[in-house]
Order: structure tokens, then sequence, then C-alpha cells
């Protein structure tokens, strides 16, 4: 049996409790854990080909800078854009959570070149303030210039 290639870009995400976090990711959002160390607050989750990991905080090595203590919410200035089939189960599992969107589902499109993409996108905060930017993939279309 072969195994399918890591990803070569799988950030970790320093987290508060890891244990609500994991809760988050596997049971809200739909991935799977693929392992976990608990003495050292730690999961590494997968969902389609997207791989992230939770590490909490003052358990097993922390990755900080000097001085610049973990502040709530977490990832400023960062989101982190997740394919997947389809963005309505989810959806349907952030609103029995109760849990708010910060950007309503939308389709966008994005220029490549002489093409557009299309992305059914939403995008949420984890408990830890972290943005995701869940998408579904519309497909191409010819780029037509937006004349003013």
């Amino acid at each position: 049996m072969e195994l399918e290639p890591e990803p070569a870009l799988v950030p970790e995400l320093s987290v508060r409790d890891w244990e609500k976090s994991r809760a988050f990711y596997r049971d809200v959002i739909g991935f799977a854990v693929s392992y976990e160390r608990p003495e050292e607050g730690f999961a590494y989750l997968k969902l389609g080909s997207a791989a992230l990991m939770i590490d909490q905080i003052g358990v097993g090595r922390d990755f900080t800078t000097a001085g610049a203590a973990p502040e709530y919410p977490f990832g400023r200035g960062m989101n982190l854009q997740i394919r997947v089939l389809s963005i309505s189960a989810i959806l349907e599992r952030l609103a029995t959570a109760g849990i708010a969107l910060l950007i309503q589902p939308e389709d966008k499109w994005y220029r490549r070149n002489d093409i557009e993409v299309g992305n059914r996108q939403f995008v949420v905060a984890d408990p830890d303030g972290y943005l995701l930017r869940l998408f579904e993939d519309l497909g191409e279309r010819a780029f037509k210039p937006r004349t003013a």
C-alpha cells in the first residue's frame, strides 16, 4: 500500500486548550485526527489534502519569539485557506454549535493570469482566533476586464 505524500507545508497552531481546539477542528470543521500526543497537548489533523497541527501552549515545547507573549486573537494578519468538497455541512455544524461567521458564504472570483477561478467561501475564527477561509471550487471562467 502506497502512502499519500505529506503536504510540503503544515502549519502548527499554538493553542490555549488543545482538547477544545481538537474538538472544534474534528467535530465542527470535519478534520480527522491522524495522531496525537495528549501528554504534549498535540494533535496532527487532516481534511482531504490539507493538514495542520495544534499544540497547547505551556505543554511540551513552545515556538515563541522572545518578548512576544501569545495573546488572543492568535494569527493576526493571516488566514488559512482550506479547500473542501462542499461547505454546506460545515456551515450546518457551525450553526448548530452557535459559532458565528466573520464573513458569510459568498461566491468570489479571483483573476489568475487570463482566467478567473471561483470559490464559494466563508471565514470563521477557531477558538484561539485563527482565521479559517473554507472554500469549495467553482471552476474557471474567462477573465473579462471590468470597465469603469
